[in-house]
């Protein structure tokens, strides 16, 4: 059992709402864990669980390994931001969110395969909104489907993000991402469905120009790395 799995288990005790569902990737049988949590209003997430998958598997949408530190923090956080929200009357008095929280890779074909799973339960509970229910084979007893999401979180990447907005914007669905920094995306023109809680590039940019001015700065040294291990650091120095 895979530690995303066994993580999202561990929390659904917690909270007693989540259930798993297991989709099957077309082309490579890649089995896709789903987690999600029943409620009056459901949030779509995209966490990058695992990694982006080797150049050798890229064809085949296979990811790589599991991101415990920067995919399962940000399950943890969101199940447990909802559970916190949920029993706080006060916050959203007679309503209950919900979420279906999907794993990205950190790919955009991995990305855009999940979002369009986002897109087809939203037209299949459009259909039955409209009276086009399904029935089972040996009763008249309609199915009832999930629940549209009402938005979408993530990706973190901003390439990712803005293949991601490019499908979701043609059904009206919002997207909010936390670490996508592109100044492509501040273009309103292009991406009116997408939001975020982080500063564009341009804006990081400026307030750093700023502080090295306020001070009159006349060296610095910015550290690029990847992980908790410095890889491929990167020195840029500024004269």
């Amino acid at each position: 059992m895979s530690i995303f799995l066994l993580l999202v288990i561990l929390l659904s005790e917690e909270i007693g709402l989540v259930n798993f569902s297991f989709l099957v990737g077309a082309q490579a049988n890649e089995r896709r864990v789903v987690a999600h949590v029943t409620g009056d209003i459901i949030i779509g997430a995209l966490f990058s669980v695992h990694h982006q998958p080797p150049a050798d598997k890229v064809h085949e949408r296979k990811c790589g390994v599991i991101r415990e530190q920067y995919g399962i923090q940000r399950v943890e956080a969101m199940l447990h931001t909802l559970d916190r929200i949920n029993s706080d009357p006060k916050i959203l008095p007679n309503i209950t969110l919900g979420c279906e929280i999907r794993d990205s890779c950190w790919h955009s074909a991995v990305a855009l395969e999940q979002s369009i799973e986002f897109i087809r339960d939203s037209l299949v509970s459009s259909e039955e909104e409209e009276g086009l229910v399904r029935c089972t084979d040996s009763a008249t007893t309609p199915v009832r489907v999930k629940k549209p999401i009402v938005g979408v979180i993530g990706p973190g990447s901003s390439s990712v993000a803005i293949q991601v907005q490019n499908l979701l914007q043609l059904f009206n669905i919002p997207q909010i991402a936390y670490s996508a920094t592109s100044m492509d995306l501040s273009d309103k023109t292009l991406y009116k469905y997408f939001m975020r809680v982080v500063p564009s590039d341009a804006q990081q940019a400026r307030a750093m120009v700023d502080i090295v001015k306020r001070y009159n700065w006349t060296y610095v040294s910015a550290i690029h790395t990847e992980g908790k291990l410095y890889k491929n650091q990167d020195i840029l120095d500024i004269v």
